[in-house]
């Protein structure tokens, strides 16, 4: 049952393109392009100002090491950029059957939880897609920086750093599907696409300012309060502490206060809008 609704979600969204290329190529395709024009503005700009007082800048001999781009790009595949392209994704598969009044046509089809559960994971796999395509982007950010600057490549990653990049990937991508969540929920609460799109980015806002705002609240980031209540504050502690000595100290109870943090911000709102959606009436959507 769950196989089969999540192959129809799966196919249903497929067909929506713009959706696609907003919620998983865009970004991607922009940091890509944005990138080599950077390093071309860069290049000349720099070349500009050594020829107006008649230096020779020589090409550095260092080579640009391909094998950088996982842990950039794992480290980057839950940006605030890419957070809201795919709550724009996450909110029209979540909301768009109430939208569409298609509810009561599917519900009667397959069981409920199978069908929010679906959908929750056309959502992972655009969030895999999105971390992939950021992936190539980045690669094709230090090739386009290898040409301008006239370096070559080189390859080169050990199993420490390796090892490292799938950790942070795996907090980006937890990231992703915990921020997505709260789309879920609204949208079943509200029945509304807008407030599925505008409650997680309003959510999302408070808790930025919250986190700038911890000092004057008298919050420490290893703290239980903060660490629950902000769950960006709980993913950047957990990976500070993936990266190691070069990051601050961090205990033991810091880093089990970040993953509680992380997991309830991801599993209670799942669970409320399995709760909600199964004592929901859709005779009318």
């Amino acid at each position: 049952m769950l196989v089969d609704a999540l192959r129809a979600e799966a196919y249903r969204f497929s067909l929506n393109r713009m959706q696609v290329f907003v919620s998983v190529v865009m970004t991607p395709l922009l940091f890509a392009i944005g990138g080599a024009f950077f390093h071309y503005i860069s290049k000349s700009k720099g070349d500009e100002a050594a020829d107006k007082v008649g230096l020779i800048i020589p090409a550095s001999a260092t080579p640009v090491n391909l094998g950088d781009a996982f842990a950039f790009a794992a480290s980057g595949s839950a940006n605030g950029v890419i957070l809201i392209c795919m709550l724009i994704g996450a909110a029209t598969l979540y909301a768009g059957d109430y939208r569409w009044e298609s509810w009561r046509l599917i519900s009667a089809r397959n069981d409920r939880v199978s069908l929010i559960l679906a959908k929750v994971g056309v959502v992972k796999l655009l969030a895999i897609a999105s971390s992939l395509l950021f992936l190539a982007a980045t690669f094709v950010f230090l090739i386009a920086q290898a040409v301008v600057y006239e370096r070559s490549l080189s390859f080169s990653i050990d199993g420490a750093e390796a090892g490292k990049a799938a950790l942070v990937w795996l907090l980006s991508y937890v990231r992703i599907v915990q921020f997505t969540m709260i789309a879920l929920l609204t949208a079943v609460m509200s029945r509304s696409l807008l407030a599925a799109l505008f409650v997680p980015w309003a959510l999302g806002f408070v808790q930025g300012i919250l986190g700038t705002a911890s000092p004057l609240l008298g919050w420490e980031p290893q703290m239980w309060l903060p660490q629950l209540l902000l769950p960006g504050l709980a993913y950047d502690t957990l990976k500070a502490a993936v990266a190691g000595p070069l990051a601050a100290p961090l205990t033991d109870a810091t880093v089990w206060r970040s993953l509680t943090g992380l997991a309830l911000w991801t599993i209670l709102p799942l669970i409320g809008a399995l709760a909600w959606f199964k004592r929901q009436d859709l005779s009318k959507e």
